[in-house]
Order: structure tokens, then sequence, then C-alpha cells
């Protein structure tokens, strides 16, 4: 398995999130595609030039596109015609950039599959998975607000091209949900992965988390009362045996480390990356 790193996680802008994944070693990494100089409106020509050259003289490449679109994800139909079409143009970009993943939240998918927005969902992820088929990448949705039985059985009710970004502090922050059960379930959908820690304080339902996150962002999503993210190691994700079940399954592409929170995040970085190698070593 490689090692990536969000390069938003630095908090320094793309090129320097990029240089600082070089200078720490890692082997990719992750960049939020859906606005600023990433995105389709931001990369003209010379600056898709600008960054393949950077991530080269880097020795690096891209694990996945982030194309989280925020908000609400694809829960109201008013708004997906308009998300589809950005999420088109993201995929591209992963295309040109010789990704084959592009991750995102899509809002909660409810365990009725009766309720309205299921319906609405899925025919937006299912319009987007098949372009993403058709471009040789994978729309991967984020692990959550539903355990993964919920998501399971979503991903099995589109037509290709949708796979899963397993992200085990979600599992445990939010929904209670073991991470290697979620492996043993979601093993074939999964083409990318976080490495995040945390621990639940509260247990609540997880829709009234992920309307903070609708509402305030990534920072309304970490304000919460209700859990903790940690540095690596300190939280609740037991990784030796998240990591044994993602070997298991067959699983050899990208522990991306997602580091959301904290006061000296390049500190936490640089150890969640020791933390996971020495694991993976021994």
């Amino acid at each position: 398995m490689k090692l990536g790193v969000l390069t938003d996680c630095f908090k320094e802008g793309v090129e320097r999130g990029i240089e600082l994944a070089g200078e720490l070693g890692f082997n990719g990494v992750q960049i939020y595609a859906t606005n600023g100089v990433f995105s389709a409106d931001g990369l003209d020509k010379h600056a898709r030039a600008k960054y393949k050259k950077l991530l080269k003289d880097k020795k690096l490449e891209i694990s996945a596109l982030c194309g989280d679109m925020g908000g609400y994800g694809y829960q109201i139909a008013a708004d997906n015609p308009l998300r589809i079409e950005k999420t088109k143009r993201i995929i591209d970009i992963a295309e040109d950039f010789e990704t084959k993943v592009v991750t995102t939240h899509i809002g909660v998918i409810p365990s009725d599959k009766s309720e309205e927005r299921y319906a609405v969902m899925l025919d937006a992820l299912t319009k987007c998975g098949l372009y993403a088929q058709t471009r040789g990448v994978t729309l991967a949705i984020e692990t959550g607000p539903e355990s993964a039985k919920v998501l399971l059985d979503f991903i099995n009710g589109t037509n290709g091209g949708v796979g899963v970004n397993l992200d085990p502090a979600n599992f445990v922050m939010v929904t209670g949900q073991d991470p290697v059960e979620a492996v043993e379930l979601l093993g074939k959908y999964i083409v990318h992965t976080h490495v995040k820690d945390g621990k639940m304080l509260i247990k609540t339902d997880p829709k009234i988390i992920y309307d903070c996150f609708a509402v305030g962002g990534i920072e309304g999503l970490n304000v919460a009362d209700y859990f903790e993210e940690l540095p690596v190691g300190t939280g609740d994700v037991d990784f030796p045996a998240y990591l044994a079940a993602l070997k298991k399954v067959g699983y050899n592409g990208y522990l991306t480390i997602e580091r959301e929170a904290g006061v000296d995040r390049l500190k936490d970085i640089a150890g969640a990356k020791a933390y996971i190698e020495n694991i993976i070593n021994n």
C-alpha cells in the first residue's frame, strides 16, 4: 500500500502542500478540485502544466481528487443538475492527471429506500458513476453517516463507476460502525482510504452531525460536541486490525492521511505517517 496526504490539511495552499508532501516522503497527494486553483475554472493549460511538473519533480502522483460538493451533497433534486455537471468536470481533471479516483461526500443515505431523497441520490450517483466509468475513473463515496450495509446496498443499486473511499474514523466517531466489519462488507468497492483517528463523545443520529457539516462546512463538523478527531494512533480506530482487514480483502491502494483539526497539523501528519509505516513494516 502507498501513503498519501490531503494537501488541504497543511492549510498552505495546493502548491506548498505538494512541496511539503514531497519533503515528508509521501507517494501521493489528494487534492481538492471543487473550487480554487485546482478546479475546472482554475486549471488552464498553463496551470495544468505547472502542477504536472511540480508533481513529477516531487516524485508524487495524485492518489485521488476530492470532489466534495459541500452542503447536502446530492440530496436535493433541484441542486443536482449543476452538481452532476461539476462532478463530471472534476472527473475530466482526474483523467487528465492520470488518477483513477474522485472522492466525495454525497449526503445522508436513508436506511429506508422509500424515502424520497434515496431515489434522488441514487439517480445522481448513477449518472455520475456512468460518466466516471467512461473515463476510467471511479467516483468514491466517502464513508460517513450511514452504516456499511446501507452504503453497500446503495452502491449495488448504481450501474457502475461508483466505489468507496473508506474513512475508518468517520465510522468510529459518528456511526459506531466497526471499521474492520466495514472493510469486510465493502471490500470489492474500496478504491481509496483515509487515515484518520478519533473517538465518539456522544452517540446520536448521524444526520444531526452531517447537518452541522452541511450548514457550517468542515469547521462546523469539527466543533460538534458529538466526537473528537485525534492524532492517528491516539483515538479508537484499531489501525493494526483495520490495515490487516484491508490486506485480507486485497486492497493495495492509497492510505491517505487526513488531519482536519489540531494546532500543529504538520507534526500530526508526520506522526501519522511514521505510525502507519511502523505497522506496515512490522
